[in-house]
């Protein structure tokens, strides 16, 4: 605080010990009135996208941090005048009506993100955010959507990180959709259009005198696109890194007859406790995977370095390998072992549905115990996936085929899918792995013993 009646608030650790964060979008401008709860910036953490509400009522006086920098946890990002010594608020400077944001109408405002305010001390840094293309001039502020230099541009979550990726600056692209938003083919036009135009090969000269023509000249950068590493992305791939080259990992292969699965999940769609929730082959290898874990738990474990111990886990946090805009996220189900069936398919459909959209809270992306990754809905049979790092077993489900299968004796075409399960080897040898495995594939094969064997 420099001035009486100036707070500045800074940047929260939102969960999980985070310690930075790149602003996506500010809500608010210097001038407007806010009050407490109300969503004044989206910044996106190295695990997801979260909304920030303000601790203050107030009018805004500054905006500490641009839209795409890199802010350190506990950094101001935002300065607001909550009143003077009597703790009355200020009265709004005068500025032209049409110059300042429309507030929101009640049916279109979200319940703000709760995160905590507390802070860590010390000196903080900001970094700025590297430009990926040619730079744009600035677009003069449309009524109603800025004040000042500055300007709001609207634009959802994903298209501002589609901006990013091509370094298209929101600014200067013309809006096509509805109320002034910036849509996907908006950026893509204007990206085409920004980019240099690549100059004609030139025909090579005809060789004379035994000698070769001059190679043409091509502008190589004008054909390669980079995409910052930043954020979920640079979670991914760290993550990755550490775990391919600290667990040993091996990986086992079984094909199974899901013929079964397939007649199980249509049956389980038109029962009631299942309406309204997605339910799918998914489901069904989800529950054979704890139901392996039951009966073998030493494959729900983790790798204690420091003490050099095998930690069994006796709660099942189940995590689904989710594909995102912004990269891979693992969000997990926190005790999925103990939910009955529809239960399980209502928290399968509620994750995957949050983490597509970009709005897992970071505490479900931690804490997670074993995971699966359905590489079957991208058209792929089978892999060798990657642990989540400080799990010992991962299961990969492939797409389900029809094939020609020895059944009952005969050859016919059935339902198939191969299963991988990768694991540590440090904690699970290859009988257990085995085990697992096969008892997977056996459920999977005669969905009844669900039923039975599941109390």
């Amino acid at each position: 605080m420099t001035q009486q009646g100036i707070q500045r608030f800074a940047l929260p650790d939102v969960g999980e010990g985070l310690t930075e964060a790149e602003i996506l979008s500010w809500n608010v401008q210097p001038g407007d009135e806010i009050r407490v709860n109300q969503i004044i910036c989206e910044i996106e953490t190295a695990k997801a996208a979260v909304e920030l509400p303000s601790p203050f009522t107030g009018r805004v006086v500054e905006l500490l941090a641009e839209v795409g920098t890199t802010v350190e946890v506990g950094s101001p990002i935002i300065a607001v005048d909550t009143g003077g010594a009597d703790g009355t608020p200020q009265p709004p400077a005068e500025e032209p009506r049409e110059a300042r944001v429309p507030a929101r109408s009640e049916e279109d405002r979200r319940e703000p993100v709760l995160v905590g305010y507390g802070v860590k001390g010390g000196a903080t840094r900001r970094r700025a955010r590297r430009r990926t293309g040619p730079a744009a001039p600035p677009r003069p502020a449309s009524p109603g959507r800025g004040t000042g230099t500055r300007t709001v541009v609207l634009a959802k979550p994903p298209v501002r990180k589609l901006a990013k990726d091509l370094g298209v600056d929101l600014r200067a692209v013309a809006p096509s959709g509805p109320d002034g938003i910036v849509t996907r083919e908006d950026v893509r036009r204007h990206a085409e259009q920004s980019l240099p135009r690549t100059p004609a090969e030139p025909r090579p000269a005809p060789e004379t005198a035994g000698q070769p023509a001059a190679p043409a000249v091509v502008d190589r950068a004008a054909r390669e696109e980079r995409v910052p590493v930043r954020g979920v992305l640079r979670h991914m791939a760290t993550a990755m890194v550490d775990s391919a080259f600290t667990a040993p990992h091996v990986t086992e292969f079984l094909q199974v007859d899901v013929t079964r699965t397939v007649k199980a999940v249509g049956r389980l769609r038109e029962r009631p406790e299942f309406a309204g929730v997605k339910v799918s082959p998914l489901l069904l290898v989800a529950r054979a995977l704890l139901m392996a874990v039951r009966r073998h738990p030493r494959i729900n474990a983790s790798w204690d370095e420091a003490n050099q111990e095998i930690v069994v886990k006796r709660y099942v946090n189940l995590g689904i390998a989710a594909a995102t805009e912004r990269g891979l996220v693992v969000p997990n189900i926190k005790d999925a072992d103990r939910l009955p069936l529809p239960e399980l398919a209502r928290a399968l459909t509620d994750l995957t549905e949050t983490a597509r959209a970009g709005r897992t809270a970071p505490a479900d992306l931690s804490g997670g115990t074993i995971t699966i990754t359905n590489v079957g809905v991208f058209g792929v049979d089978g892999g060798t996936p990657i642990l989540n790092p400080g799990e010992a077993a991962i299961l990969a489900f492939g797409q389900i085929r029809d094939m020609p299968w020895v059944h009952r004796g005969r050859i016919r075409v059935r339902k198939v899918t191969t299963l991988s399960l990768a694991f540590d080897h440090r904690l699970v040898d290859g009988e257990l792995g085995s085990k697992v495995l096969r008892d997977i594939g056996a459920v999977l094969e005669d969905p009844e013993e669900l039923a039975l064997a599941w109390g």
